[in-house]
Protein backbone atom coordinates (compact mmCIF):
# COMPACT_ATOMS: atom_id res chain seq x y z
CA UNK A 1 0.00 0.00 0.00
CA UNK A 2 0.81 3.13 -1.07
CA UNK A 3 2.36 5.60 2.19
CA UNK A 4 2.43 8.47 0.55
CA UNK A 5 -0.29 11.02 2.10
CA UNK A 6 -1.53 14.83 0.46
CA UNK A 7 -4.34 16.99 -0.20
CA UNK A 8 -6.76 17.27 -3.30
CA UNK A 9 -8.48 20.25 -4.60
CA UNK A 10 -11.02 18.72 -6.37
CA UNK A 11 -15.03 19.66 -7.30
CA UNK A 12 -17.50 16.54 -6.94
CA UNK A 13 -18.95 15.61 -9.82
CA UNK A 14 -21.09 12.74 -8.85
CA UNK A 15 -22.27 10.83 -6.19
CA UNK A 16 -21.54 7.17 -7.06
CA UNK A 17 -24.27 5.47 -5.07
CA UNK A 18 -27.42 6.43 -2.75
CA UNK A 19 -26.49 4.91 0.68
CA UNK A 20 -24.56 7.11 2.70
CA UNK A 21 -24.90 5.31 6.03
CA UNK A 22 -23.35 1.67 6.59
CA UNK A 23 -24.01 -0.55 10.35
CA UNK A 24 -20.13 -0.61 11.55
CA UNK A 25 -17.92 -2.47 13.70
CA UNK A 26 -17.42 -0.50 16.34
CA UNK A 27 -13.80 -2.27 16.94
CA UNK A 28 -12.72 -1.96 13.26
CA UNK A 29 -15.37 0.36 11.20
CA UNK A 30 -15.53 -3.08 8.96
CA UNK A 31 -18.99 -3.16 7.16
CA UNK A 32 -21.18 -5.38 9.63
CA UNK A 33 -23.68 -8.19 8.52
CA UNK A 34 -27.18 -7.71 10.07
CA UNK A 35 -30.14 -10.03 9.94
CA UNK A 36 -33.59 -9.44 11.73
CA UNK A 37 -31.61 -10.07 15.31
CA UNK A 38 -27.44 -10.31 15.33
CA UNK A 39 -24.88 -8.25 14.06
CA UNK A 40 -21.80 -10.41 12.98
CA UNK A 41 -18.47 -8.74 11.63
CA UNK A 42 -16.67 -11.22 9.01
CA UNK A 43 -12.95 -8.72 9.53
CA UNK A 44 -13.15 -9.00 13.48
CA UNK A 45 -15.51 -11.42 14.99
CA UNK A 46 -17.49 -9.19 16.69
CA UNK A 47 -20.73 -10.33 17.34
CA UNK A 48 -23.92 -8.15 18.87
CA UNK A 49 -27.40 -7.31 18.81
CA UNK A 50 -28.91 -5.77 15.53
CA UNK A 51 -30.33 -3.31 17.82
CA UNK A 52 -27.07 -2.16 19.00
CA UNK A 53 -25.45 -1.81 16.06
CA UNK A 54 -23.39 1.23 15.36
CA UNK A 55 -23.64 3.36 12.26
CA UNK A 56 -20.48 5.61 9.94
CA UNK A 57 -20.95 7.58 6.98
CA UNK A 58 -19.79 6.60 3.92
CA UNK A 59 -20.21 8.66 0.85
CA UNK A 60 -18.36 7.59 -2.16
CA UNK A 61 -17.79 10.46 -5.42
CA UNK A 62 -16.61 11.23 -8.14
CA UNK A 63 -14.30 14.37 -8.17
CA UNK A 64 -12.41 16.60 -11.02
CA UNK A 65 -9.38 18.16 -10.38
CA UNK A 66 -8.13 20.25 -12.88
CA UNK A 67 -6.00 17.29 -14.80
CA UNK A 68 -8.17 13.64 -13.57
CA UNK A 69 -10.97 12.22 -12.11
CA UNK A 70 -10.98 10.78 -9.16
CA UNK A 71 -12.99 7.90 -7.06
CA UNK A 72 -13.00 9.19 -3.33
CA UNK A 73 -15.00 7.54 -0.48
CA UNK A 74 -15.71 9.74 2.24
CA UNK A 75 -16.02 8.26 5.87
CA UNK A 76 -16.88 8.81 9.33
CA UNK A 77 -18.25 11.94 11.52
CA UNK A 78 -16.16 14.40 9.22
CA UNK A 79 -19.46 14.46 7.58
CA UNK A 80 -21.70 15.20 10.56
CA UNK A 81 -21.56 18.73 9.37
CA UNK A 82 -22.89 18.44 6.15
CA UNK A 83 -25.71 15.90 7.11
CA UNK A 84 -26.55 17.56 10.09
CA UNK A 85 -26.98 14.90 12.50
CA UNK A 86 -24.87 12.17 13.12
CA UNK A 87 -25.32 8.90 11.18
CA UNK A 88 -27.40 6.82 13.90
CA UNK A 89 -29.74 9.97 13.91
CA UNK A 90 -29.74 9.32 10.26
CA UNK A 91 -30.25 5.92 10.40
CA UNK A 92 -32.86 6.57 12.80
CA UNK A 93 -34.86 8.99 10.68
CA UNK A 94 -34.35 7.14 7.49
CA UNK A 95 -35.28 3.62 9.45
CA UNK A 96 -38.83 5.79 10.97
CA UNK A 97 -39.58 7.57 7.11
CA UNK A 98 -39.50 3.87 5.81
CA UNK A 99 -41.51 1.96 7.90
CA UNK A 100 -44.85 3.26 7.28
CA UNK A 101 -44.45 3.25 3.84
CA UNK A 102 -43.09 -0.88 3.90
CA UNK A 103 -39.94 -0.13 2.25
CA UNK A 104 -38.42 -3.38 2.20
CA UNK A 105 -34.58 -2.28 1.40
CA UNK A 106 -33.20 -0.57 5.03
CA UNK A 107 -30.10 0.55 3.11
CA UNK A 108 -32.30 2.73 1.20
CA UNK A 109 -32.34 6.11 1.36
CA UNK A 110 -35.54 8.46 0.38
CA UNK A 111 -35.20 10.09 -2.71
CA UNK A 112 -35.11 13.71 -1.20
CA UNK A 113 -32.36 12.60 0.98
CA UNK A 114 -30.16 11.71 -1.94
CA UNK A 115 -31.36 15.03 -4.07
CA UNK A 116 -30.69 17.00 -0.63
CA UNK A 117 -27.06 15.41 -0.85
CA UNK A 118 -26.46 16.26 -4.53
CA UNK A 119 -27.01 19.43 -4.27
CA UNK A 120 -24.81 20.35 -1.33
CA UNK A 121 -21.99 18.21 -3.22
CA UNK A 122 -21.82 18.31 -6.81
CA UNK A 123 -20.54 21.41 -8.33
CA UNK A 124 -18.69 22.23 -4.96
CA UNK A 125 -14.78 22.69 -4.79
CA UNK A 126 -13.18 20.54 -1.71
CA UNK A 127 -10.22 19.91 -0.31
CA UNK A 128 -9.43 15.85 0.42
CA UNK A 129 -6.76 14.35 2.31
CA UNK A 130 -5.86 11.61 0.68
Amino acid sequence: MNCVRGLLAASVISIQNSCFIYPACQKCFSRLILDSRRFNCLKCGCTGEAKDASYRYRLSLKVADTNDLFDITVFGSCLDPFFGVTAENLQRYIQDFNQPSGEANPDASPGVLVQAVESCFIGKRFIFGV
